[in-house]
């Protein structure tokens, strides 16, 4: 049976608990198991911890999909040692699952140009395998590439970069990937986009030919492109973007298309489950509409709601079970590769359950004496007092209360003790 020819793109969260379905989904597509699959490292070949971030995609996909991947070790043309690089473009020709992630689209472009890569990519579109690039390699499989870290970060003029070209027989030319498209980091300032914002996405735009526009992928989002069925499919948590000169149709997560209607949605045609309309930047002076900057952030959140709920019903099972359910959502995501600040919170948030709960402990380890004690006290004093008036009755009263409230008294020449009743 031949190879499927799969294309997917994916926002962000690559290694993330969200997208471990999706893979699951496109690994089963290619039978036979095991299918032969590697890891690209060129996105995030330069940085200092390449190896770290290699070992924990790895570890994702043997734990997390079930799956063993492979690295191919393609990081820097210049220094890479001509043996291992041979063996590591071998491993992509042999595979059928090729996958690549976070890092720099534009180190990327520099290191595949004039190499056999992106042949390689190009042949498991064209003859059967699956090609999953996400988040800074998604961005390099137009023809059209956007270079995130020298705008967002070195403030260079929005300009194009060469892409690829990838996606001219699977969608159309001159179309440019965005991934990270609804991201809200920025919280008072515009990092929708990719983090270009509206103000200079528009400018981008202004620079493609007349038939070009953009494919944006939410974050913790894939478009999922079968090339023989001319499907594709939204998976994931958000929505597909279609946008073309400010103009925007969004495809929601669970929608299935012809790639020919996704296309036709570019040219202002009508799709099935797609919200059309202009796409306006914040009003100057405001900020994108709050949320969660990640489901992780969303699960930190509902897990110290339901934490906060069982302190104060005093239900300590319930919130020792928040706590534990949150450890377990940290080692979820420890694969995750975008950059967030959500580990250090919940890191910050289960130290802050273990000193309440330690309170709450603190407080239910007391002598149940010091706490009953005073009232108890204060309830045998009216008894003496109704006792030395002979009212009689109002102290039967008050030592019946006691009683039934688990209290034993006894009377003594030396004066009126009081204990707790056994319990079972």
């Amino acid at each position: 049976m031949p190879w499927p020819r799969l294309l997917a793109l994916l926002g962000s969260g690559e290694t993330a608990p969200t997208m471990v379905k999706p893979h699951r989904a496109i690994f089963e597509r290619l039978a036979p198991d095991p299918v032969p699959a590697v890891l690209l490292d060129t996105p995030y070949g330069f940085q200092e911890n390449a190896d770290d971030i290699s070992a924990r995609a790895v570890d994702y996909f043997a734990a997390s999909v079930g799956r063993r991947v492979e690295v191919a070790e393609l990081r820097r043309r210049e220094t890479d040692d001509p043996v291992r690089r041979e063996a590591a473009l071998a491993r992509v020709a042999a595979a059928r699952w090729v996958f690549a992630g976070p890092g720099s689209p534009t180190y990327s472009l520099r290191q595949w140009a004039g190499s056999d890569v992106p042949a390689l990519l190009r042949d498991k579109l064209d003859h059967g395998g699956a090609v999953v690039f996400a988040s800074a390699a998604a961005l390099t499989l137009g023809r059209h590439t956007v270079p995130v870290y020298e705008i967002y970060k070195s403030g260079a003029d929005p300009a194009w970069a060469e892409g690829l070209d990838l996606l001219a027989g699977a969608l159309a030319p001159d179309v440019a990937v965005i991934p990270h498209y609804d991201n809200a980091e920025g919280g008072n300032h515009d990092t929708r986009f990719c983090y270009l914002g509206e103000r200079r996405l528009r400018l981008l735009e202004e620079q493609l030919p007349e038939d070009g526009w953009v494919l944006g992928i939410d974050e913790h989002t894939g478009c999922v492109l079968d090339l023989d069925e001319r499907t594709a499919t939204v998976v994931g948590l958000g929505a597909v973007t279609v946008r073309r000169r400010g103009q925007s149709s969004t495809v929601p997560a669970g929608t299935v298309m012809k790639i020919d209607e996704l296309i036709g949605l570019s040219r202002g045609k009508s799709g099935p489950a797609t919200r059309c309309g202009d796409v306006p930047g914040p009003a100057a002076g405001s900020a994108p509409a709050p949320r969660d900057v990640s489901p992780f952030h969303a699960d930190i959140r509902r897990l110290e709601t339901a934490f906060d709920a069982a302190v104060a019903a005093r239900d300590a099972d319930s919130a020792v079970r928040a706590m534990l359910e949150l450890d377990d959502t940290v080692h979820a995501w420890a694969a995750d590769t975008l950059d967030s600040d959500a580990a250090d919170r919940a890191r910050g948030a289960l130290r802050r359950m273990t000193a309440r709960l330690g309170d709450l402990a603190k407080a239910g380890a007391r002598d149940p004496r010091e706490l009953v004690g005073p009232f108890v006290e204060a309830l045998l004093a009216e008894r003496a007092a109704a006792r030395a008036e002979r009212r009689w009755a109002d102290a039967d009263r008050a030592r019946d209360a006691l009683v039934g409230a688990g209290i034993e008294v006894r009377d003594s020449p030396d004066g009126t003790v009081w204990e707790l009743a056994a319990t079972e």
